[in-house]
């Protein structure tokens, strides 16, 4: 199944839709995706289905569909770096080397849920930022909650898995981690998820390493940028919701983010490349990305606002 979240051209509201053969179903009673998960999300989203298709509120057209992410404010965004290549290749641009703790635990930090956009919103800059980067990434959307999960069963969680795109500001991120806290306004002005909430099932004849063997790819402008493949994670997903969830709670629609994968962002190909062959981003550039059979991300970088000097 495909669940999107979407303005109705009938009342101007929010809905949730199931997508079918280029259509969106608008459920009649659900106002929230958050409203299908909990215990017994796969029988409650089957169902809701079911009367998407039997007895919609509204049968709208995808093509020129006003798409919010599937979960417009989640109650939470964990993301992880786990991808070994993003972290070799990022760490060396920053100066650094890859740390051993990063092959002991699958790191995270906790971003912005008040920033989530759509898969088409335009993307301000950061304030005070000339280093502006996307970051290709798969996130999972949690289905059920739970408490120090085993990564045997932790899969069973997960309600469906959408494109991430986590806009990073690389000059305010280097700075502020100097501090030896951090990311935070390097990394809080937008969050992009594609349109679908895509469930399990429908990933699962492409299963392959850790994961799943699906292209993941990037383009600026018409130009091919990123590549690569979801299946060479080095942490599965059952292993980070796993470590998200020890000695804490995992909640319906918490979002858990893999990081970039290999040569997903500009900070790499930069590193690479040189930053003449890779620009970073600016007011103007498209920026797309996709992850095959999960969805895609496009969107438009514009002026953000100026800084305002705190004294």
């Amino acid at each position: 199944m495909r669940w999107s979240t979407y303005l109705s051209p009938t009342d101007g509201r929010e809905h949730v839709a199931l997508s079918r053969d280029g259509r969106l179903h608008g459920l009649r009673d659900v106002s929230s995706l958050l409203e299908l998960l909990g215990d017994g999300f796969e029988d409650r989203l089957a169902a809701a289905a079911e009367r998407a298709v039997q007895d919609p509120f509204e049968v709208v057209e995808e093509e020129g569909a006003r798409f919010l992410a599937p979960v417009p404010v989640p109650p939470s965004i964990r993301d992880f770096m786990a991808f070994e290549e993003h972290v070799k290749t990022s760490s060396g641009a920053l100066g650094q080397s890859v740390n051993p703790v990063w092959y002991q635990i699958p790191l995270f930090y906790f971003t912005n849920p008040a920033a989530t956009r759509g898969p088409h919103d335009d993307i301000p800059v950061s304030p005070g930022s000339a280093r502006f980067d996307y970051e290709l990434e798969i996130a999972a959307l949690i289905g059920r909650g739970g408490s120090d999960l085993d990564p045997a069963q932790a899969e069973s969680h997960i309600a469906g898995y959408m494109v991430l795109c986590d806009w990073s500001a690389r000059d305010l991120q280097e700075q502020e981690m100097r501090g030896l806290l951090g990311p935070a306004k390097g990394k809080d002005g937008a969050t992009s998820f594609s349109r679908y909430l895509v469930t399990p099932d429908e990933l699962e004849p492409h299963r392959a390493g850790n994961a799943y063997d699906l292209a993941m790819s990037a383009e600026v402008n018409g130009r091919p940028y990123s590549s690569g493949t979801f299946s060479t994670i080095y942490w599965s997903f059952a292993e980070l919701l796993a470590y998200a969830s020890r000695g804490t709670s995992l909640r319906p629609g918490d979002v858990i983010g893999s990081g970039t994968v290999g040569t997903g962002c500009i900070l790499e190909l930069s590193r690479v490349h040189g930053e003449d062959a890779f620009p970073w981003l600016r007011p103007g550039d498209r920026v797309r990305l996709e992850v095959e059979h999960v969805g895609v991300i496009e969107s438009a970088v514009v002026e953000g606002p100026p800084v305002v000097p705190l004294r």
